[in-house]
Formats: structure tokens, C-alpha cells, sequence
């Protein structure tokens, strides 16, 4: 495992091309393209203002940049440097903006989300879609990018449309039955649509392609509702994480409720493994002498290395107690993903903060329980393989495989702090992300987790 030196970076703003041959990075209102392998600068670009978001088009060609403070886009080329383009929003202002499957076309959202545009950089032309929805996540396209549905508020009632994104006509309108729609996504295969309601109203809907209600569900009518909603990516399974800290699967043959995973605060069962972190040991004292530990240099602080320990079970996790008397209570389960080959479901119940809960889908019970220092910040799946990366926001990256599970320090002068992580698409190398830097943590092939943790192999 190798660690390349650290860049500068700004808003948390850094992504590998879908292709995995670049990876783009913004410090302030600069664009900077490097070679996703050898990290050399291959493009800098300059925008006019500072940037706040920023997307790789389907096909790695074209990198947008929104600037939403000055209602701006501004695109750039990789194959032709010299072209550019810029979308000016205007008095309409701008809260998102997104690229179509197609790699062709802009979607911007406009302030108050009255309208989205919808530009076409081929032909120059715009369409407009009326009536979007201020909601978690309105706007879903199917994988294989030929349909787009969009959640809409009209006349005080929630409404879905699906469109053609080949030539944005209108397929399908129809009315939810929402008290106030929170989110849609498609299924990978884009032949379900999942539509879920607010977090007051516990409530999940699924439409066919056609708009046929096909099934809803609800777990209970009582307080908060739905947190999260993930689609495994064979399209079986739909993981719903509630506000009681529960996570609900349903099967994708009648949609009725598979399996239900609690998270208590305490894990009880005897095949369930459970890794706890911890501070790795002071040097050895000899007789009354002690070797002290090297003095930390001036600036920030220095920090601790830690390791894995396998807890005896049953194992107590640290708990958070909610306030109940404020907004967003720190409760329910904020965090759910599926590994790519469906054989494991990663959870975070937001009331035990700094726990991860690794579930095996095929078995529907719980396989591994990881207990940081501190809070998980993020998770992510490895898009090749069953192996999950974890950070905390302190100086380490966490690795999980069903071989083991290690503890990295990040080497380097000063704190730095893991706030954010992504994946290369080969699942060769990981970009690590702090509040003013990025560096890259490059995985040797074949190198598994279980290599630095082989004696733990018998536990899994």
C-alpha cells in the first residue's frame, strides 16, 4: 500500500472520470486535470468564479463546473482544450446542475426550483421541465440512461413524470399517493421505481416503467419515518433504513418485507464477529525507565495509530442519546449500501455514530460490527470487490474485507484529517479527502486485507 504526496483542494471537491484515466480536483475557482495513475497535470483550467460543484460527463469527454453563487456552468473539453462553454442561468439563479446519461446535455435547476433547463451542447437548443420538486432527490435516471423521472409538486400534490431522454418527451404522468414526496430512485435494471415519503409519514411506493403502483409499504404509523432508501445492485433487494433503527428488506418478487435488522446498542450473537478499534500501545518500560516518545513537532498536532481488536462477545457499542427537542435528531439509520456482488449490506444507525454493521444478504443475518474511536464520517464498497473503506475524520483510512480488517495511517507532515473518500473505478487505488488537501492511496494488486490481519481469518 503506497500513499502519494499531498495536493491541494478545496470544498471536497475531487472525482476520478468514469473511465478511470483522470482524476479532477478544484482549489478555489481552478480546475485541475492529472493523469489518474502517474498524477501528473494534464489540464488546468480557470473559472470565473469559485467552484462549488463539479461532474465528469458519462464518457470521461467533458467536465462541467457550477458556479452557483454567479448562476454559472462552465464546461470544459479534455479531447479539445481550447473549446469551452459557458451557461449563464441569469436572473433565474442556480441550485444544481447535472450532466444527462448521454453526456450531451445539461440539467440546471433553477433558485426556488421553478423550472430545469435543459441545454444541449450539440444543437445549441433548450427545453424546459415545469413544476420540480424541492425534495432529497428528485431527479433519477435509469443505468442505461434512456429514461429520467422527475418528482413535482402541483397544485399542493406530489407527481411523478418520466421522460425519454432521447429527445426529452414526456412518457408517463402520474400523481403519488405522498403527503409530501422526500425521494424516487430507479432500480438498476430501470424497471421499478421506488418513491418514499416525508420522514413524518412512514411510506414507500413502488411504480412500474408505465406508472402502475405495483406495491407500498409500511412498517408502522407511529413518529418518524423513512432516513434512507439503497437498491442492491442486482435489483432484488430494496434496503429501507427507518427513523426506530431498523433497516427493512424487501424482495423484489412481491415486495413484501424479507428480512429486519435491528441495531442494538449491544451485539449478543456468538457468529458475529466484532472489531474494535483502539490506540495502539506506548513503547515498553524498562524497570523504572521509559523510553518517552519522541517529541511532536511544532503545528498540528500529532496524532495516534491505532489497530483492530476482536471484542469478546456479547460486545456493549457507545451510544448517542437523541435530543428529542431538536430538529434532525441524531437517530435512525443515516447510512446503507450494498457491495457490488449483493453479498453484504453496510449500515451506520446514527444514534451508535461510530459503529459500522456489515450484514451478509445471502444468510440476512449480521456477519461484522466495526467500533471506531470516533464518529464514521463515510463509507464506501470497492466497485470490484466485497471490500469497504471507512474514515472517521481523523489521520487514518479504514479497510474491511471478509478476510479481516486493518487500520491505515496516513503518513505525512502534520493532521491529516479523512473527511471524505472515493474509489478509483478499478478499485486499484482510493483518494482521500481533507478540508484543504487530497492524496491518493494506491492498493498493490492481489493485495487483501487479510494479509496484514491472516491470524483473524479463522474468526470471519
Amino acid at each position: 500500500m503506497n500513499f502519494s504526496e499531498v495536493f491541494k483542494l478545496s470544498n471536497l471537491l475531487c472525482k476520478f472520470s468514469p473511465d478511470g484515466k483522470y482524476l479532477a480536483s478544484c482549489v478555489q475557482y481552478r480546475l485541475v486535470v492529472r493523469d489518474a495513475s502517474t498524477l501528473q497535470i494534464l489540464q488546468l483550467y480557470t473559472c470565473l468564479d469559485q467552484i462549488q460543484h463539479i461532474e465528469w460527463s458519462a464518457d470521461s469527454l467533458f467536465i462541467l463546473c457550477a458556479l452557483y453563487r454567479r448562476g454559472l456552468v462552465q464546461v470544459w473539453s479534455l479531447e479539445q482544450p481550447d473549446w469551452h462553454c459557458k451557461i449563464d442561468e441569469g436572473s433565474a439563479g442556480l441550485v444544481a446542475s447535472c450532466w444527462s446519461p448521454d453526456g450531451r446535455h445539461i440539467l440546471n435547476t433553477t433558485e426556488f426550483h421553478l423550472r430545469i433547463t435543459v441545454w444541449s451542447l450539440c444543437t445549441k437548443s433548450v427545453s424546459y421541465i415545469k413544476y420540480p420538486k424541492a425534495c432529497q432527490q428528485g431527479i433519477t435516471f435509469t443505468r442505461d440512461g434512456r429514461y429520467l423521472a422527475l418528482a413535482e409538486r402541483r397544485d399542493c400534490r406530489d407527481h411523478v413524470s418520466i421522460f425519454v431522454c432521447s429527445d426529452w418527451q414526456l412518457l408517463r404522468h402520474f400523481e403519488t399517493d405522498t403527503q409530501d414526496l422526500a425521494g424516487i430512485e430507479w432500480a438498476p435494471n430501470g424497471c421499478v421505481l421506488a418513491a418514499w415519503d416525508t420522514c413524518l409519514e412512514y411510506k414507500i411506493l413502488l411504480y412500474s416503467l408505465d406508472g402502475r403502483l405495483l406495491s407500498t409499504y409500511c412498517a408502522y404509523e407511529w413518529s418518524l419515518g423513512i432516513k434512507s432508501v439503497a437498491w442492491s445492485p442486482s435489483s432484488q433487494f430494496l434496503a429501507v433504513g427507518s427513523y426506530d433503527g431498523k433497516v427493512r428488506v424487501l424482495n423484489h418478487v412481491t415486495w413484501k418485507l424479507l428480512a429486519e435488522l435491528g441495531h442494538p446498542a449491544a451485539v449478543s450473537s456468538p457468529s458475529t464477529v466484532v472489531y474494535r478499534e483502539a490506540e495502539k500501545s506506548p513503547p515498553l518500560a524498562l524497570g523504572r525507565l521509559a523510553f518517552p516518545p519522541p517529541r511532536a513537532p511544532a503545528g498540528p498536532r500529532a496524532t495516534t495509530e491505532s489497530k483492530y481488536e476482536i471484542a469478546t462477545v456479547p460486545a456493549s457499542l457507545r451510544t448517542l442519546k437523541p435530543t428529542a427537542d431538536r430538529a434532525n435528531p441524531r437517530m435512525g439509520i443515516g447510512a446503507l449500501a450494498f457491495s457490488l456482488d449483493n453479498y453484504f449490506l453496510a449500515t451506520r444507525s446514527d444514534s451508535i455514530p461510530s459503529a459500522v454493521w456489515i450484514w451478509d444478504v445471502r444468510k440476512l443475518r449480521l456477519f461484522v460490527v466495526l467500533e471506531q474511536l470516533s464518529a464514521v464520517r463515510s463509507f464506501r464498497w470497492d466497485p470490484r470487490q466485497p471490500r469497504l473503506a471507512i474514515c472517521t475524520g481523523g489521520s487514518q483510512v479504514y479497510l474491511w474485507s471478509p478476510a479481516g480488517c486493518v487500520s491505515v495511517q496516513v503518513p505525512g507532515e502534520g493532521d491529516f484529517q479523512v473527511l471524505s473518500l472515493c474509489w478509483h473505478p478499478s478499485g486499484d487505488s482510493l483518494a482521500l479527502l481533507s478540508k484543504d488537501h487530497f492524496c491518493l492511496c494506491f492498493l498493490e494488486a492481489e493485495e487483501g486485507v487479510g494479509t496484514a490481519l491472516g491470524q483473524q481469518d479463522d474468526h470471519t
